[in-house]
């Protein structure tokens, strides 16, 4: 569904402010929720300016931090798309991946999508998400399989269950902390991975 498990959000938050990235990208954005959480919690006060009493919305052009999106349904997009994305690609992720530059991003999250996938074009789509990163991937899946068949929108269904054994052989070696998901990260900056992003 163009949400997800409302139990990981604070992780993956917590995740982006530690790794403060200039240039973000959502795959599957969904409705735009991480990319609403993202805009305000990396963006902080370029967003608003304050000077005593008054207040005012800072314009787009002062913002520091680039997120862009790729979603595959039109249906999903809302107003927060318009708000919160520099830019949106639409169509399918494997193929807008394709068209992007390698080592773009600082940070990539792909959030309860790699299970959209058979395994093989899973594993592909996980490679491309690595290539256009400079940063950190996270991946999030569900830890057990769900079945599910939305015939509104066959890009939703399930059509493969990832362990954590299949994430690690991605290269999605560290986990961050979740009860339901497995949340992956694979490291691709200078040096090894900061062992402070992984702290809670």
């Amino acid at each position: 569904m163009p949400f997800s498990y409302s139990s990981q959000l604070s992780t993956l938050i917590g995740f982006a402010e530690r790794l403060q990235p200039k240039a973000v990208l959502d795959v599957g954005t969904g409705m735009g929720q991480y990319g609403f959480l993202l805009r305000t919690n990396l963006e902080h006060t370029h967003l608003f300016e304050v000077q005593g009493s008054v207040g005012w919305q800072r314009p787009r052009d002062q913002w520091q931090v680039r997120i862009d999106g790729i979603e595959g349904c039109r249906e999903y997009l809302t107003p927060v798309h318009h708000y919160a994305y520099t830019s949106l690609l639409l169509g399918d992720a494997l193929e807008q991946l394709r068209l992007l530059p390698a080592a773009t991003y600082d940070l990539v999250l792909a959030i309860d999508i790699v299970e959209h996938f058979h395994k093989a074009d899973g594993e592909r789509f996980l490679r491309e998400c690595q290539r256009v990163c400079r940063g950190a991937v996270v991946v999030s899946t569900p830890k057990d399989f769900i079945a599910q068949e939305v015939e509104a929108n066959p890009l939703e269904n399930h059509r493969s269950h990832w362990t954590r054994a299949d994430l690690e052989a991605c290269g999605f070696t560290a986990l961050l902390p979740s009860a339901l998901s497995w949340i992956g990260v694979s490291w691709h900056g200078a040096g090894p991975l900061p062992a402070g992003l992984l702290a809670e």
